[in-house]
């Protein structure tokens, strides 16, 4: 029989140890999420325990692999090659699980670093999690040293055996990562509806959002804070004065919503988020706008508590018919489930007095364990608004990967995130083993993959007969419109088109002006306000 190389038994260990610290890091993940639910008072059973654990070894284990792998690669060659030939092979029980966590460590904080996202791998957003997952690296460590102590009469020939197969494991790691993904063209057929685009404005940094004032002009706000006066045919002019703002990732200037009697007043509202990367809010302020300049900024609100980090803000604002005020909010990405908990604003939707103050008709008004502000909660984070003719609210929200979603909001109701979603944590991992769940509400439609909603309008002017009430939804993943139809009533939705994908730029704002056009606001550096009416043919 031959005898196996010393290749061959470093690989096989190393791969034995991966696979130790693999399988545990899944299913620390999944039990740390499913944890948080049962802090919520959520029942998940032993069946649904299981499974959800079986579906992340498929679903999680995959990219927490490429995470975990080459830092730990390299942290246990360092240690194999340390300890035999700087130590004479002692020290190996410690090395090994000691740069395996410090090599997690780092993973995890680089990750967290340039990742889009606050926190990529949910279990480590508590400390006691964070600890376990550090833990299971210290279990692979410690599995690849016990399995190597048995192989110490083979110095000299281990040691080039460790750094062959170390670096030709590392090589492995790479050449299997998954390709990147190549954004394929989607084949539509011709839009019903002739229209022409036209561009109104250009240069605007990320903007957000649009109003329209009386006699034409427009506002529109830039992410890093600037709010622009733009007059078609002219320069846009920044308008001095604007409230400060935290400006990071997804946090900045948001929404700008004129009074109802702005021709009056002159008054207007921002939301935004302010504080800084470790503190922050999302506030709304209220102003005068004076000629190109806001006058007794005034801050009327803002969510409590603070929270760290730069995302889920939410910020879309409109108005009922009873001239109170629709804020919608975000749950800050690592506080997800902080949506549950009515005694902070975080994942609520807030109805507001237009001095900031809570109606006395609220929901919650007179509960003890709530905050008299909210509307709904449960949401992840709303980033589409509109309140139809009949002043029925109509929202959508951003689910993880996948689970957007479009909802009709009843006061007092619970939109479920994160005890039910459609959607995935970004990792793979299961948020839920919930797609519904008594005493939520279910979305009247969802999108899973996910087209990241932004900006909503219902539209109802009178250049486009065809899409009378329908709404129409920026779509920043499909950088596309998309036309969802809905019934009278409101119980069911359809998605029937993408509209606009010509353009090949991300939708942050869909707005229905004063003639009846359409109006774009595009989400780049270099964004652009563009119209859209009627064809020629």
């Amino acid at each position: 029989m031959q005898k196996r190389s010393p290749g061959f038994t470093v690989s096989l260990h190393v791969a034995i140890a991966l696979l130790v610290g693999i399988v545990l890091g899944s299913i620390i993940q999944t039990q740390a999420n499913l944890a948080a639910l049962s802090t919520m008072g959520v029942e998940v059973s032993a069946f649904r325990r299981v499974m959800t654990t079986l579906w992340d070894l498929v679903t999680f284990s995959p990219i927490y692999a490429l995470l975990f792998s080459i830092g730990f690669i390299v942290s246990q060659g360092a240690a194999l090659l340390i300890s035999r030939l700087a130590l004479a092979g002692r020290y190996r029980l410690l090395l090994c699980p000691l740069l395996a966590i410090i090599a997690l460590f780092l993973t995890f904080h680089l990750v967290d670093h340039f990742a889009p996202m606050p926190t990529l791998v949910a279990a480590t957003r508590t400390s006691l999690g964070f600890v376990a997952m550090l833990a299971s690296a210290g279990a692979a460590g410690l599995t690849l040293a016990l399995l190597r102590g048995r192989g110490r009469h083979h110095a000299h020939r281990g040691a080039s055996a460790t750094t062959a197969a170390v670096a030709l494991m590392a090589v492995g790691m790479a050449s299997t990562a998954p390709p990147q993904a190549h954004a394929q063209d989607q084949v539509e057929e011709p839009a019903s509806v002739d229209y022409r685009l036209e561009i109104v404005a250009e240069g605007l940094e990320h903007p957000w959002s649009l109003a329209f004032l009386p006699g034409g002009d427009m506002l529109v706000t830039e992410r890093p804070g600037r709010l622009r006066r733009i007059t078609p045919g002219e320069e846009s002019v920044a308008i001095d004065n604007a409230p400060a703002v935290f400006a990071s990732k997804q946090s900045g200037l948001f929404d700008v919503l004129l009074s109802n009697d702005f021709a009056k007043n002159e008054t207007l509202y921002l939301s935004y988020a302010c504080g800084d990367l470790t503190a922050n809010h999302t506030c709304l302020a209220r102003a005068r706008l004076v000629d190109n300049a806001l006058q007794n900024v005034e801050e009327i609100f803002r969510v409590a508590p603070a929270k760290r980090g730069a995302a889920h803000f939410g910020g879309r604002l409109a108005w009922l018919p009873d001239d109170t005020l629709i804020l919608t909010l975000g749950d800050g990405f690592d506080y997800r489930e902080q949506a549950q908990n009515t005694d902070n604003h975080i994942g609520a939707i807030v109805r507001l007095n237009p001095n900031g103050s809570a109606p006395r008709d609220n929901p919650f008004v007179g509960d003890d364990t709530a905050r008299p502000e909210i509307y709904s909660f449960g949401h992840r984070n709303v980033q589409g608004l509109v309140v139809d003719g009949e002043g029925r609210v109509i929202i959508h929200e951003h689910g993880p990967r996948g689970g957007d979603e479009i909802n009709i909001i009843e006061p007092g109701a619970n939109y479920g995130w994160p005890i039910a979603t459609h959607g995935l944590d970004y990792t793979g991992a299961r948020v839920t083993p919930f797609t519904e769940y008594p005493g939520t509400m279910p979305p009247l439609l969802d999108w899973t993959p996910s087209i990241a909603p932004s900006g909503m309008t219902r539209y109802d002017g009178e250049l486009f007969p065809e899409w009378q009430g329908d709404l129409l939804i920026g779509s920043l993943v499909d950088r596309e419109v998309r036309r969802v139809t809905l019934n009278d009533d409101l119980t069911q939705a359809e998605d029937v088109e993408g509209l606009f994908g010509e353009l090949e730029e991300r939708i942050r704002d869909v707005r229905t002006g004063p003639d009846g056009a359409l109006y774009l606001l595009t989400d780049s550096p270099e964004g652009r306000l563009i119209r859209v009416v009627r064809g020629n043919g």
